[in-house]
């Protein structure tokens, strides 16, 4: 199953995030002060960058389930029409692959 993009981008930005440490790394040998200073600005920006994926997938997290708590409640309030729902998209679903 794909994944959606949210979690496309996260898994993304924490390969580059990854990257550019073993890009710190391997260039710490390095030893001018251009070099050092670089670096040293590198890793701020990617301490920033892992706090703010943090507080990404975090807010991501909350929102998944604030809307499965939403469905949870929705699908006890109008179990019926929940269940028409379901068997509304089933029979398109069907309908549509039969076709094929």
């Amino acid at each position: 199953m794909a994944k959606n993009p949210s979690d496309r981008l996260l898994a993304d930005l924490n390969q580059v995030v990854s990257d550019a440490e073993s890009l710190l790394r391997a260039t710490s040998d390095q030893t001018s002060a251009t070099a050092s200073e670089l670096r040293a600005r590198v890793q701020a920006t990617l301490d920033r960058a892992k706090g703010s994926l943090g507080d990404f997938q975090s807010a991501a997290i909350d929102r998944a389930k604030a809307a499965g708590k939403a469905t949870d409640e929705y699908v006890h309030t109008n179990p019926w029409e929940s269940i028409g729902v379901a068997a509304g998209v089933g029979l398109l679903l069907g309908l549509l692959i039969s076709r094929r």
